[in-house]
Order: C-alpha cells, then sequence, then structure tokens
C-alpha cells in the first residue's frame, strides 16, 4: 500500500474510532479491551488490501467485531469473563471510561455477559447497531437463520423474558422426535421434521472423531457440510444412538457425553416448526463458549 493511501486510510480510520469503541465496548463489556480491540484492527486493516471495499465503515464494523467475537471466545475458554461488572482500566481515561459505561448501562453490561460469544455479537450488531442479519451471519460464521434464532435468545435473556411454554415444549418435542427417529433408523419420520432447506454443520474435530470411531461406513460420511433434507436424513439414519437430550444456552438440543463428560454437542435451529440448522460441535474451545446442562440435572 502506497504511502498515501495509508495516510488516508489512517484518516478514514480515526474518523470511525469513536464508533469502533462504542461497538467493541458494548461487546466486550471492557473500555480497556476495546481499546485492544480497536487498535488491533487498525493493524489489521492497515496491512490490509483496501481496493476492493465499498463499504469502507462497513468493513471497518465488521473487522472490528471478529476481533471482539475472538476475545470474547478467547475470555470464555479461560474462563476469565467478568462475573458482576465490567472491568475499567481506569489508568487509560477513567472521564470516558465513565461515559461509555453510562452510554450502555451497568445492568445492561452485566446482562450481556450472561450471554454466549456468538449471542452477544449477533444481539449487539443488531439490537444496537441495526447490523442486517445476513453481514452478521459472516462475521460469526452462521446461516441467516441461526443468526436470527441467536439474537432473539438474546433478546429473551437481556429482557429476562422465558420463552413461551407452549413453543418451547415444542422445540423440545421437534428435538426429542428427531432423535428418536434418528436412533430408529426411520427416514420418513427424519424427512418430515427437516425444513427443506436444512444443513448439518461439523466442526473439524467432529469429522475426524466421526470418521476415528467408524461413523463413516456403508452409510454417508460426516462432512464439515450437509445439505438437503435427503442427505440430512440420510446422514442421521439408524445414528445418535449415544446422544441425549439437554438444554444448550436455554434451547433444546442434544450432547455426547461420556461419564457425564460432555464431548459433542447437537445444536438445532428450528425454524416454522422444522429443523433447519445442526450444529454438531466437538472442538474444546468451541465447547467452553455454550452453557450445557444434561437432562435431569
Amino acid at each position: 500500500m502506497h504511502t498515501e493511501d495509508v495516510t488516508w486510510l489512517a484518516r478514514q480510520f480515526e474518523n470511525k474510532r469513536a464508533h469502533l469503541r462504542e461497538v467493541a465496548y458494548r461487546m466486550l463489556g471492557s473500555a480497556g479491551e476495546a481499546e485492544d480491540a480497536v487498535q488491533e484492527a487498525w493493524i489489521r486493516v492497515s496491512h490490509a488490501d483496501t481496493a476492493g471495499v465499498t463499504n469502507l465503515g462497513g468493513w471497518l464494523t465488521t473487522v472490528t467485531s471478529r476481533i471482539c467475537l475472538d476475545m470474547l471466545r478467547s475470555r470464555k475458554t479461560r474462563l476469565a469473563a467478568v462475573r458482576a461488572a465490567p472491568e475499567v482500566r481506569t489508568a487509560r481515561d477513567p472521564a470516558r471510561d465513565a461515559m461509555l459505561a453510562d452510554s450502555i448501562g451497568a445492568a445492561l453490561v452485566v446482562v450481556l455477559e450472561r450471554l454466549t460469544p456468538s449471542e452477544r455479537v449477533a444481539f449487539v450488531l443488531h439490537d444496537m447497531f441495526d447490523l442486517p442479519f445476513d453481514e452478521i451471519a459472516r462475521i460469526i460464521d452462521r446461516t441467516e437463520a441461526a443468526t436470527r434464532q441467536l439474537a432473539s435468545r438474546a433478546r429473551r435473556r437481556v429482557q429476562l423474558r422465558e420463552p413461551d411454554g407452549a413453543e418451547s415444549r415444542a422445540r423440545r418435542d421437534l428435538v426429542d422426535a428427531f432423535l428418536a427417529a434418528s436412533r430408529d433408523g426411520n427416514l420418513e419420520a427424519l424427512i418430515a421434521l427437516l425444513d427443506g432447506d436444512v444443513v448439518v454443520r461439523a466442526d473439524a474435530t467432529a469429522v475426524r472423531t466421526a470418521t476415528a470411531t467408524r461413523w463413516i461406513d456403508e452409510r454417508p460420511g460426516l462432512a464439515r457440510e450437509t445439505r438437503g433434507v435427503a442427505n440430512v436424513a440420510a446422514l442421521f439414519k439408524g445414528r445418535a444412538g449415544g446422544a441425549t437430550s439437554a438444554t444448550i444456552d436455554g434451547e433444546p438440543g442434544a450432547v455426547w457425553a461420556v461419564r457425564s463428560r460432555v464431548r459433542g454437542l447437537f445444536v438445532f435451529t428450528i425454524l416454522d416448526g422444522r429443523i433447519r440448522e445442526i450444529e454438531i460441535v466437538m472442538d474444546r474451545s468451541s465447547l467452553a463458549e455454550h452453557d450445557v446442562a444434561l437432562a435431569g440435572s
């Protein structure tokens, strides 16, 4: 990048710095960490090719949001998340820290700390900064439908409102019916439970584990992504024998547990009474991102 281009980019970045700092603070709940995230964003964008960027403000928000998501996941993994109130590094600028805290409210920061990293990013970017769900989905690497569900779940938690009882039971019944049909090898029942645009996403650890434990036999093997009703139904037919019901981030799901230790998650996205997405999570750092309650616990 030429010197004049760097100078122009630096000027544009400074114009957006206050906005980026606010986005980062609302995600991280710490003025110090927000400043760190914005600085890291500048390091990344200053070395990036901006020739194809048509919306610089949106691009800078996306870069900053991804850095914040990584920081939230790392914080969750280290079990160092703030439990009661946001950390404020007053040595940097007490007046600015106080202004940021007032802008969001200490009580809301505490509630946001209860959300998973992906929930928090989806909620903050959509409900606080009006970013479209399709753009947020690319940031958190989820489908648009899954991103909408994350934001909706986060919104309920922020409002301290439980989902409607009938709706919650219907979701639980749907997941339980899917697990039963999978174990029984009932292909027709599986197909009836799936949305027409259903997709299964598995992380790399899940794919490796499935291969090592002979998931792959004469039936379809587990891939990073499987789309379509017929393919997903065939993938789960006669399987899920080791999965048990659980609540994952407040929603019906299933887990694979060994001696009560969770080794894998089946995270469901449900849309209009059908299963739209199943996320199979086995990576340790990703497992730590979710709050899991085993059935009966």
